[in-house]
């Protein structure tokens, strides 16, 4: 059973509701902040209070602490007249002392000063006596150096014109010689049954001879040969092979050539000697080789038919020979095309000698100019494009 509420005034006793209850719950919270209001107020004056006596403790405190502050700062400053009195009685002593000192470094510095003064005199006479020994030294060692570079230049002048020289010419006789021997080594490989002999060095005209053998080794006739790596072709080098041609008792005569004749574009016959380039000697080679081979073997059985020339003149003029000739020049026309393009890369070649040389020239004109810039244009000439005594001549 819910409570009763009895009230205060008049005794009356009554059970609760829902109204009731809200009124009492506000009026008590109401009460309650009343009374929270004035405990708030109770706490402030307090705190107020509390904080005023604090502040007068503390400025009681601050007051009497900055008395004996007060007190010692005087005590120190009194204590510190006498320190700075007596410390300027010590910097007057001193600054005494320092000028006394300065004094006496003036007077060393002046010693000093004048003893360095002799001593400078004596060191730059030394000095100078020693820079004209080194001059000396220096320009005996320039005379030599410029003696040593004289002869140096002279001795690359002689190269380079021997150089040029043999650019220029091409080294003929060089060229010819390796010719000479690559033909020879061509006809011991391909020809190994025949015997390949190297003409003495004093008959004119003619580089070697093949004596052809058949497969018996019996000796059917002889190819006499001179080989020639030149610009021009000379119209004597057939006559001078054929007269070395009877000399030595050979059938035939092949003039290996770098220029062929101006009326012949390709190897053939000329005044009773063949001509033909290195490329095409094998294959002319071996065409009349055989041609031999069979005049022999016809020799053999019909001795009483002529003599041997007269064998080779109707064989060589027959029509199986100018067959075999026509195959070979079809086939020259190959070996034309590797020959063109052989000679492109040695002018190739030729081309990038010439560069090195003017290379050469090249440098040496810059020391020329560097050593004259230095010695004078008239104290040596080192002019490696032109002779010494021809400019000589012109000065004067």
């Amino acid at each position: 059973m819910p409570a009763e509420i009895k009230c205060p005034k008049c005794g009356h006793e009554f059970e609760p509701n829902d109204a009731i209850r809200d009124e009492v719950q506000k009026e008590l919270r109401q009460k309650m902040t009343e009374w929270q209001n004035q405990k708030q107020k109770e706490f402030e004056t307090e705190r107020t209070k509390i904080q005023k006596e604090t502040e007068e403790v503390l400025r009681k405190n601050i007051v009497h602490d900055f008395e004996n502050k007060l007190r010692l700062l005087e005590q120190n400053n009194k204590d510190n007249e006498e320190k700075l009195k007596e410390a300027r009685q010590q910097q007057l002593e001193f600054l005494k002392k320092e000028q006394e000192l300065k004094n006496k470094e003036a007077e060393l510095e002046l010693s000093v000063h004048k003893k360095l003064q002799e001593e400078r005199g004596k060191l730059s006479e030394e000095i100078r006596k020693l820079e004209e020994q080194r001059m000396a030294a220096r320009e005996t060692e320039f005379q030599l150096r410029m003696k040593e570079m004289e002869e140096k230049l002279d001795a690359q002048k002689k190269m380079a014109e021997e150089m040029k020289r043999k650019a220029e010419q091409g080294s003929m006789q060089s060229q010819g010689e390796v010719q000479e021997l690559a033909l020879e080594e061509m006809l011991r490989t391909v020809f190994p049954f025949d015997t390949i002999t190297e003409v003495g060095k004093g008959v004119r005209g003619a580089d070697c001879i093949q004596t052809v053998r058949n497969n018996l080794g019996q000796e059917c006739g002889k190819i006499i040969f001179e080989s020639k790596r030149t610009e021009n072709f000379t119209a004597d080098w057939i006559e001078k092979l054929k007269t070395d041609m009877h000399n030595q008792g050979a059938d035939i005569a092949v003039l290996v050539t770098k220029t062929l004749p101006k009326d012949m574009s390709q190897f053939g016959e000329k005044q009773g000697v063949y001509i033909c380039s290195f490329f095409e000697v094998k294959s002319l080679v071996s065409v009349l080789r055989n041609a031999i081979l069979k005049i022999a073997e016809i020799k053999k059985f019909q001795e009483n038919k002529g003599d041997r020339m007269n064998a080779i003149y109707d064989y060589v003029t027959g029509l199986e020979f100018r067959r075999s000739l026509q195959m070979m020049r079809e086939n020259f026309r190959t070996l034309q095309l590797q020959l063109d393009k052989e000679k492109e890369e040695f002018e190739k070649s030729w081309q990038k000698k010439k560069k090195m040389i003017q290379t050469i020239i090249d440098n040496s004109s810059h020391i020329s100019g560097s050593i004259e810039g230095i010695a004078g244009q008239d104290s040596v000439d080192l002019n490696l494009l032109e002779n010494s005594s021809d400019k000589n001549g012109e000065e004067s």
